[in-house]
């Protein structure tokens, strides 16, 4: 028995499952195929903008949904995350985190002409902080702009820029002023201007169906209104990105241990040991009702915030507390499934197989497991004591 939430209603329910039938149909029948093929096709970014994923507190000139919804990014996440295989998610989603700065902060006729593009999904845009070193500490990043003769120059280099092959435009971060957090200003990059290049990333264990790239900016040059929002305060100004990415994760995370609970239950009630089905030795029974629990917790824990979010909070500490319950949890639930399965878990095609060799990128991506204990224990009021 499932216990009902009280957050559900029938607008939340039925996009939920519209969403599941799409990716039921139109997703998880190609998954093979499109982590052979490294990528996903084109046609699917325009297919998952038709269900306004990507307009999330977009004013609806520009192409978005006029409001935001919490749950409904918790919904999209986790079912998306959970079709088998989490690359697709990050394919297509890569623009997410870099749109609502384009939004706040470029020209209002950059924002008519190319906004509605990004969110219809016909055009890419990506956000670029990561760099080779400064990963997690962003207040470390060395990409450096400086302005000369009317126009901007940009000089260093981002990597695991997550759409970086596809984009068409950039949201980057770079030096502008002392350090810390307040010396960084916030660019707009076009894919063609003069001094930039991008190159693939090799092999991966993970995330296969999607592209990840590294940014080259060598005397990069831009015009004076690259400039996103305030000089040296453009960081801080998207900080709530980042609490959305890290639920979106977390959401994720969810779908990804309930796809390891369903698929070893089937398995489960299938095989048989000892003349018996596996699911009916105790052993066995007492793995599903601890992954269940896992999971029971987690989701009761997201709903939580999603509806602090909409009475307009923004619970960072919760979020970040979330994310490493989510990641934790699902190496444990994969783990279990991966024992129910035995050695059919070591085997390609099987989704328990392909999810565990993406759980570190969720446990890393957004911020780490010890970065976000140590945020939380920050906006708890708890450092220093």
């Amino acid at each position: 028995m499932t216990l009902p939430s009280p957050f559900m209603t029938p607008e939340r329910e039925a996009f939920r499952g519209n969403f599941q039938r799409f990716v039921d149909a139109e997703i998880k029948p190609h998954i093979e195929q499109w982590e052979a093929d490294r990528s996903v096709p084109w046609e699917l970014h325009a297919a998952i903008a038709e269900f306004g994923v990507f307009g999330f507190g977009i004013d609806e000139e520009y192409g978005g949904l006029g409001f935001d919804n919490a749950f409904m990014r918790h919904d999209y996440s986790e079912i998306l995350f959970g079709c088998g295989a989490s690359g697709i998610g990050a394919a297509v989603g890569g623009r997410t985190i870099s749109i609502s700065p384009i939004a706040k902060f470029a020209s209002e006729e950059f924002k008519q002409k190319v906004l509605p593009e990004i969110i219809s999904g016909r055009k890419m845009s990506a956000l670029g902080i990561t760099e080779p070193g400064a990963g997690s500490d962003v207040a470390n990043i060395q990409t450096s702009a400086e302005r000369k003769g009317g126009r901007w120059i940009l000089n260093g280099e981002k990597t695991y820029i997550t759409g970086g092959m596809d984009a068409e435009w950039f949201v980057i971060g770079a030096r502008t002023g002392g350090s810390g957090l307040t010396g960084i200003s916030l660019f707009l990059v076009p894919h063609y201007a003069p001094g930039f290049s991008r190159t693939p990333l090799g092999g991966k264990m993970g995330w296969h169906s999607s592209q990840q790239a590294t940014l080259h900016f060598d005397d990069c040059e831009l015009d004076s209104t690259a400039l996103l929002g305030p000089e040296n305060r453009g960081f801080i100004a998207i900080m709530n990105n980042f609490n959305f990415e890290r639920l979106g994760l977390t959401s994720a995370s969810l779908g990804m241990m309930k796809l390891c609970y369903d698929s070893a239950l089937d398995w489960a009630r299938e095989r048989k040991t000892f003349g018996r089905r596996l699911v009916e030795h105790q052993v066995i029974g007492h793995k599903f009702a601890e992954m269940s629990a896992r999971i029971d917790m987690n989701e009761a824990y997201i709903e939580r915030i999603c509806w602090a979010i909409e009475q307009g909070l923004m619970p960072v500490a919760e979020i970040a507390k979330a994310k490493v319950q989510a990641t934790t949890s699902l190496q444990f639930v994969a783990s279990e499934a991966m024992q129910i399965f035995g050695g059919a878990a070591y085997m390609l095609g099987n989704p328990v197989e392909r999810i565990w060799r993406e759980i570190k990128i969720m446990a890393i991506g957004g911020g780490s497991e010890e970065i976000m204990r140590d945020l939380a224990v920050r906006q708890m009021g708890l450092a220093g004591q």
